[in-house]
């Protein structure tokens, strides 16, 4: 079994009384645009005021001389009056111009009332404020300028190197992850976020790479401080799911609990809804597809390592006729704190054929406390697979049964012995316990898997932030039950 290492610059305009509203270079409009039409205003101006107040030398004039002098004017006003109409257009089309620059630029990761890692500006260690939209991605940042405004881009990425203490040929380096998200919004209410993602660097049937859609759904603001997303969503369960940007979590490679157990990074499609309370209290609800026990592959040890991650379909082709239900609450009013909870349950067989009914839950819950420069945290996540008796009865024989539960808690503590406005250097120690099969349904004498026992992980490291959405990490994994897993990692990820 192989638990180891898978894992605008916006441009100021002055807008206010007295002070002339300037173009992208920062010139004032005013002086910045068409000044030979100005200077051709400024002579017409001049020369109708002249002839108005030109005195008549030849003695009294003539009503016909009165009325061309006064056809004469008209015509030089109207000239006037053409000048200044274009000269405001021109200043409309250039602040309209400067106010594109100037607009906020895309960027993605402050989550929404998720824990994001001490990091630049001296940034809060633990949730953004509540009234951001849905699924881990603010709305104004995910979503782009707005309407006519063209869709807005972001990502981040991390590269690995991991060197087992007992056997040096197996050392690697990675391209783990390539990921670029883009975001557009239609209107005021509506956006659309999504990533796209290539694993290992190289994709293709001989390669072990993979690309893939990590989201990509539609969000619409329903009331003050309530969404609805429709789409491929991330589920909201634990803490890294939904905030699993390199930048945002300890460690080179993400915690076995929330990979193994939570199979992070996890999503499904489906409907959803989220609110924020003025209390400080999110809450999620959502209808998805869920998972197909027909997956499980009986002859290999992917079930060993994720039970959920092997069966998981990420709506590819996904069977949908059981479909799953969530719920999550997030509570972060008290300064330095978040504390929440969350169940997935739903279906598994999928109605194939031979298969006996069966069902999927697994609920968590985590906590995280900031003090000052610390930063404590801790997660337990427990699942069950009911209706494994039966279908573990026609696979008898075979490595890797379906377990009928598994469970993984964590205890982390960090903290920032460095920390300024644009970088920060953070050690870490987490202990962790976890066991991907902890019971299995009885068949009968003899035929019924042996329980193994829990997996016992050390992991201490640090995390450098040495450049605002740059962090360098290295750590050394301590496993309790074999020296097998035992390993150093260094590892470098970014987000923009």
């Amino acid at each position: 079994m192989s638990l180891g290492s898978t894992a605008t610059r916006s441009v100021p305009v002055a807008d206010t009384a007295g002070l002339a509203r300037t173009d992208v270079t920062g010139e004032p409009i005013a002086h910045a645009i068409a000044p030979r039409r100005r200077r051709g205003v400024a002579a017409a101006m001049a020369l109708a005021v002249s002839v108005a107040m030109t005195p008549d030398v030849s003695g009294a004039a003539t009503q016909q001389e009165l009325e061309a002098r006064v056809d004469s004017l008209a015509e030089q006003l109207k000239a006037v009056q053409a000048e200044l109409a274009e000269l405001k257009r021109q200043q409309a089309d250039s602040a309209q111009a400067a106010d594109a620059q100037a607009a906020p630029e895309a960027h993605p990761p402050v989550a929404r009332n998720q824990s994001a890692l001490p990091g630049p500006a001296n940034e809060s260690a633990l949730p953004a404020p509540a009234a951001q939209g849905a699924a881990g991605i603010t709305p104004a940042a995910a979503a782009g300028t707005g309407q006519g405004g063209g869709p807005s881009f972001f990502g981040y990425g991390e590269l690995n190197y991991s060197r087992p203490r007992e056997d040096a040929a197996a050392t690697q380096a990675d391209l783990a992850r390539f990921v670029l998200g883009t975001g557009y919004r239609f209107d005021e209410k509506t956006r659309f976020v999504s990533e796209l993602e290539l694993e290992h660097a190289v994709a293709s049937s001989s390669d072990p790479g993979e690309i893939e859609v990590e989201q990509a759904y539609i969000e619409r603001d329903l009331a003050s401080g309530v969404f609805a997303r429709a789409g491929l969503i991330l589920i909201p369960s634990g803490t890294l799911n939904e905030n699993h940007e390199p930048t945002r979590y300890y460690g080179v490679f993400r915690n076995f609990v929330e990979t193994a157990i939570i199979p992070s990074t996890w999503r499904e499609g489906g409907v959803a809804l989220q609110g924020n309370t003025e209390g400080g209290l999110r809450w999620d609800v959502g209808l998805t597809t869920g998972f197909d026990l027909s997956k499980w592959d009986a002859t290999s040890t992917e079930g060993q390592e994720s039970p959920l991650g092997s069966i998981h379909q990420e709506l590819a082709l996904a069977k949908a006729r059981d479909l799953s239900g969530f719920a999550a609450l997030n509570y972060s009013a008290i300064p330095g704190l978040r504390a929440g909870a969350s169940v997935f349950t739903g279906g598994a067989s999928q109605g194939q054929p031979g298969l006996p009914s069966a069902s999927i839950t697994l609920w968590e819950g985590h906590a995280r406390w900031a003090p000052g420069a610390w930063d404590l945290a801790g997660l337990y996540a427990r699942g069950h697979i009911s209706g494994t008796q039966e279908i573990n009865t026609t696979l008898v024989g075979n490595p890797t049964l379906i377990p009928q539960s598994f469970f993984g808690w964590y205890l982390q503590a960090a903290y920032r012995v460095f920390d300024n406005d644009r970088t920060s250097l953070t050690p870490f120690l987490r202990y962790e316990r976890f066991n991907t099969a902890a019971s299995f349904a009885d068949i009968a004498p003899g035929l019924t898997p042996a329980v193994q026992p829990d997996h016992k992980v050390w992991t201490a490291g640090l995390n450098w932030m040495f450049a605002p959405g740059v962090v360098l990490k290295l750590d050394y994994l301590d496993f309790q039950n074999t020296a097998d897993g035992d390993r150093f990692d260094i590892g470098l990820g970014y987000q923009f």
